[in-house]
């Protein structure tokens, strides 16, 4: 190679290396466990709960402000055009000079006011309420994860399960054509064959696709970007977990973080209620000012020792008390608003509880029934493998029809389905009643 068709290959390489050409996908393994502890980083949602719960520390900082003392400066300068006369019967007096300047600080501080220290008892609370609120957005992402995961590798082995049939239908294939050659099979019989195999590629490419959308999916829930191409090792599916049979024997409603949170609402209801009664106790402030005031005929009021200004200062220190008395009745409607808000969130809470409790029973139920179906098909698929073994067996001594070979064909790919299917529903009501039991991080260990 000369120098100038190496240079030109030199120039081409880095053109490809810049311009990414050639270059693969970032791919990343994934585990059940670093799923959900990525969604943990990255999921949109949680980070929007984690912001909700800063928000709530400002608002304390805030509301704890107003019972901090409070000074306020304030500056003041102007040029009266036309200067305002006092009329005292047949005399004018001018009502000040043409400058005037003013500067001052005022202070005040609360000795005594319900509302404030009401709002720093809730805004403690509020702290709790987001705290709890990002607890439970926690929960129903890694629930969401979870079974994503889960509906990704169940999937794959529906996929394991139809290259398997396409294996053994291909076989068939072959055999009928060979038949159909020699003359010992009938076109239509080869034909159906070809049909049966077609169907079962179609599916193959269902499955295959859906696939790629629970993965997308899966993504989506644990905030990775979708582009990134994911590697989910192989994992024993047809395991039972002893754990989460015993969480059955574990459940209260009390312990779990929507229960909770809705009891702390409760309490920042009463507190709302609490707030709008401490409408009706006075409040006592300490107060204190100062002031400063140059005025002149000049412009010259901030000039030092020559200025014609003339310059003072006052200042004053005392209580301010301030008494409500009536206001139309809008305390007492107030008031009458939080009791009610207060009643309608004890209706919520009842509501809740038995639905929490409704969606435990119905996972510990689920559980059980999942338990009993992966028995009873695990045996069907055994039962169906056999029969189709033996029928293929006759089909090739010439005792059984081609019917009956794809119809225990059929039935084979009907009880793997089966199987398959019962193990999700395992896998989906194991997460739920982690969940319902409030357990879902355990799923982090």
């Amino acid at each position: 190679m000369n120098i100038t068709n190496r240079t030109i290959a030199i120039t081409l390489s880095l053109l490809l290396v810049l311009s990414g050409v050639g270059s693969t996908a970032q791919t990343v393994n994934l585990t059940l466990k670093e799923a959900l502890n990525y969604a943990l980083k990255n999921n949109a949602n949680i980070n929007k709960a984690r912001l909700e719960v800063i928000n709530g520390q400002l608002e304390t900082d805030e509301i704890r402000a107003r019972a901090l003392p409070q000074v306020n400066g304030s500056a003041t300068l102007t040029d009266q055009l036309i200067i305002p006369q006092l009329v005292v019967g047949d005399q004018t007096f001018k009502m000040g000079r043409q400058w005037n300047g003013n500067a001052g600080v005022n202070f005040s501080q609360q000795l005594f006011n319900q509302q404030v220290f009401t709002g720093l008892k809730a805004a403690k609370a509020g702290e709790t309420f987001y705290n709890l609120s990002a607890e439970l957005t926690e929960e129903n992402v890694l629930q969401q994860a979870a079974s994503a995961y889960y509906q990704v590798l169940v999937t794959r082995e529906q996929l394991k399960t139809i290259d398997a049939n396409i294996t053994s239908i291909s076989k068939i294939e072959r055999t009928v054509a060979d038949q159909f050659k020699n003359g010992l099979a009938k076109r239509i019989d080869l034909d159906r064959v070809r049909v049966n195999l077609t169907n079962i590629k179609t599916q193959r490419e269902q499955i295959a696709n859906a696939i790629i959308q629970q993965e997308n999916l899966l993504k989506f829930y644990i905030g990775m970007p979708v582009e990134t191409e994911i590697v989910i090792p192989a994992t024993e599916l047809n395991t039972i977990s002893a754990d989460a049979q015993k969480l059955s024997e574990d459940f209260k409603v009390e312990n779990l973080t929507q229960y909770e949170l809705l009891e702390k609402q409760k309490e920042l209801l009463g507190y709302q209620k609490k707030a709008a009664q401490a409408e009706y106790y006075p409040s006592l402030a300490l107060t204190g000012n100062y002031g400063y005031t140059s005025t002149s005929d000049k412009f010259d009021i901030l000039k030092g020792s020559g200025s014609t200004a003339t310059k003072y200062d006052a200042s004053a220190i005392g209580l301010s008390l301030s008494i409500p008395i009536f206001d139309g009745n809008a305390r007492k409607s107030r008031v009458k608003q939080a009791e009610n808000e207060i009643q309608q969130l004890e209706e919520d809470i009842k509501n809740t509880t038995n639905s929490l409790t409704l969606a435990h029973r119905n996972a510990n139920l689920a559980i059980r029934n999942s338990i009993n179906t992966i028995s009873a098909q695990r045996e069907n698929v055994t039962l169906a493998k056999q029969v189709y073994s033996s029928t293929q067996n006759n089909y090739n001594n010439g005792l059984a029809t081609l019917t009956d070979l794809l119809n225990a064909e059929t039935s084979l790919i009907d009880a793997q389905n089966s199987y398959t299917q019962a193990l999700l529903n395992y896998k989906l009501a194991e997460i739920q009643l982690i969940q319902s039991n409030g357990n879902i991080k355990s799923l982090l260990n």
